[in-house]
C-alpha cells in the first residue's frame, strides 16, 4: 500500500542553477493544489541537520519563477555523508512531518536523497546543474541559461578580439563535462573547442592551426575551453609565443551560474517541479525524473547514477568540419 503523504520537504544542494526557483515555485502549488503542507528546507542537508526550516504557502513563491539562484539557498555538507548524519536527517524529517522530500540538485544530491529513502522519507529528485553532466537526463534545469549567457560573453570577446587580431581563449564552466563549451563552439562559430572528453592535449595541433589560418587570411582566432581542461593563462602565454599573435585568456566564471532563466528552463523546470509532488502522492520514492527522448521520465535512484552518457559523437564531429 503506497505511503500517504500529508508534508512535503523541498530542498536546493549542491551548486545553484537558474531554474531552480522556478522548480520551487511548482512544487509548493502543486502541493498545495493537491491539499498537502510544504516546508522548505533551507542550504541543502546542512540546513536539514540544522532544522532549518521553514512553513511555505503560495505567497513564499510569489515573484521568484524570473529569479536565478534559489531562494532556498545552497551549500555542502559533510556530516549529511555519514551514516549517523542520515540518521539524524530522517528522524528531524519525522520531527517535522515530513513524509517526502523534493530534491534539486545533481549527482551528489540524489545520493543523499538515496539515503534519505532508505530511511523511510520518501525522496523524489530533479536534475539540478548547468554542466548537463546527468546521466539519465538529456535536459538538467540551468544548462539553457547558462549557455546563453556563455555565448552572449563569448560573442562580445569576439568583437574585441576581431578589432584587435588577436587569438582568445575563452574559459566556460562544466567542471569535467564539455557540454557548455562544446555548444557554445559551435554557436559562437569557435575554431577550436576543447573539451574534456575529446582534448588529447596536442596544443602544437592548436598552434599549426592558427598559424595555418594566419597564412590563409584569418584576423582572428577563438578557442573555447572547458574548465576541466583549464590553464587557459598558461595557454595563452603559450599560443603568444609560439604564433607571435597576441593572445588573451577570458574565463567566463560564475555569471554562467546567475542570471534571470530561460523560458525552457522555467517551463522545464515547473513541469518537472509538478511530476515530483505527482509521484510522491503516488506514494513513489527513491525516484529521478528526468527528460529523454522528448518525454518526461523518472527513474530509480541507484539506477540513474549508475547511468553513464557521452559527448554526442555527431555534434563533435559536426564543430570539427564547422571550424574549418
Amino acid at each position: 500500500m503506497a505511503k500517504e503523504i500529508k508534508t512535503i520537504g523541498i530542498l536546493t544542494s549542491g551548486g545553484d542553477a537558474p531554474g531552480m526557483n522556478a522548480a520551487i515555485r511548482a512544487v509548493v502549488r502543486t502541493a498545495l493544489a493537491n491539499g498537502l503542507n510544504v516546508k522548505g528546507i533551507r542550504r541543502g542537508f546542512s540546513g536539514l541537520l540544522e532544522e532549518d526550516i521553514i512553513d511555505m504557502d503560495g505567497r513564499s513563491v510569489s515573484d521568484i519563477i524570473q529569479r536565478g539562484g534559489t531562494v532556498l539557498y545552497t551549500a555542502r555538507s559533510k556530516e549529511f555523508m555519514t551514516s549517523e548524519g542520515q540518521d539524524k536527517g530522517a528522524e528531524i524529517c519525522r520531527k517535522h512531518g515530513i513524509d517526502g522530500v523534493v530534491v534539486i540538485g545533481g549527482d551528489g544530491s540524489f545520493q543523499g536523497a538515496g539515503k534519505l529513502a532508505a530511511r523511510g522519507i520518501n525522496t523524489i529528485g530533479l536534475p539540478g546543474t548547468i554542466d548537463l553532466d546527468i546521466s539519465c537526463t538529456d535536459y538538467t534545469i540551468g544548462f539553457d541559461t547558462a549557455v546563453n549567457t556563455a555565448m552572449e560573453a563569448i560573442d562580445k570577446v569576439r568583437d574585441t578580439s576581431t578589432s584587435h587580431e588577436r587569438c582568445s581563449i575563452i574559459e566556460v564552466m562544466g567542471r569535467n563535462a564539455g557540454y557548455i563549451a562544446l555548444w557554445c563552439g559551435i554557436a559562437n562559430g569557435a575554431e577550436d573547442i576543447l573539451i574534456t572528453e575529446r582534448y588529447d592535449h596536442n596544443e602544437q595541433h592548436i598552434i599549426d592551426n592558427i598559424i595555418h589560418r594566419k597564412q590563409a587570411g584569418k584576423k582572428h582566432h577563438i578557442i573555447v575551453n572547458a574548465e576541466g581542461i583549464g590553464d587557459s593563462y598558461g595557454m595563452a602565454k603559450r599560443i603568444e609565443a609560439a604564433t607571435g599573435i597576441e593572445t588573451r585568456a577570458t574565463i567566463i566564471g560564475h555569471i554562467q551560474r546567475g542570471g534571470s532563466p530561460t523560458c525552457m528552463d522555467r517551463v522545464y523546470a515547473s513541469t518537472m517541479g509538478s511530476i515530483a509532488v505527482d509521484l510522491l502522492c503516488q506514494g513513489a520514492t527513491n525516484r529521478v525524473v528526468g527528460y529523454r527522448n522528448g518525454q518526461y521520465v523518472n527513474y530509480d535512484i541507484e539506477e540513474a547514477l549508475a547511468m553513464t552518457k557521452d559527448i554526442d559523437q555527431y555534434m563533435y564531429d559536426m564543430a570539427q568540419k564547422l571550424s574549418q
